[in-house]
């Protein structure tokens, strides 16, 4: 039997903020980071990542540069206590609603963001979604580093991380709703069959006069 599939990004479409950055700031306050202009960088290289021109590689250098004197289990545990203080309580209302009802009618849900896996999962857990996919790092050591393992699911590589991710399953699935606020979701919208555009950015609300794409108000 086919059913839906619904698919959501993560930052703010979900979430009513960036959890990369929320986790930055976090690091910040508890010391973890005492670069005095991390915080400005990160905005800086956040505002690429919203116009569009963010090259990934290079941020995540800067991003985990923090972390790699971590364990796997440390950066966790800091994730853990991010996600109660800062990031659950950003959570949009309607995107709680929506989720309660999907999963009373048990309609399949899957998270896909250019954030860090270890972020993406987490806040998925905790959103009863089981089914995350984020930017994949390569550990050793057990560390994480900033090297990138597989493709990065950013732009583009969304579309070939969610058809690696339907390859495997057993469902015949009917059509994909996406929701999304991002122009780097683009491709991602073009290959959906319903496009949910949560406050979108005006890049991407230039785009929306396309069939089966509706404009979302969330607070």
């Amino acid at each position: 039997m086919s059913s839906p599939l619904y698919v959501f990004d993560m930052d703010d479409t979900l979430i009513n903020g960036d959890c990369a950055m929320l986790f930055n700031a976090f690091l910040v306050e508890k010391g973890v980071v005492t670069q005095s202009d991390f915080l400005k960088e990160d905005q800086r290289l956040m505002q690429l990542y919203t116009q569009g021109k963010l090259d990934m590689a290079s941020y995540l250098q800067f991003a985990m540069a923090p972390l790699t004197d971590l364990s796997v289990e440390q950066v966790h545990a800091l994730v853990e206590e991010c996600l109660h203080t800062k990031i659950l309580p950003k959570q949009f209302a309607e995107s709680k609603t929506l989720l309660a009802q999907l999963d009373r009618d048990g309609i399949d849900r899957v998270i896909i963001s250019a954030s860090v896996t270890f972020l993406v999962e987490a806040v998925g857990h905790h959103l009863g979604i089981p089914d995350a996919l984020g930017i994949d790092l390569v550990t050793a050591h057990n560390r994480y580093t900033a090297t990138i393992a597989g493709i990065p699911s950013y732009r583009e590589g969304k579309v070939a991380r969610l058809e690696a991710w339907l390859n495997g399953q057993s469902t015949d699935y009917s059509a994909i709703h996406f929701f999304t606020d991002s122009i780097n979701d683009l491709p991602l919208c073009l290959y959906a069959d319903y496009v949910y555009l949560v406050n979108p950015c005006s890049q991407l609300r230039a785009q929306a006069d396309q069939p089966n794409w509706t404009i979302l108000r969330w607070e």
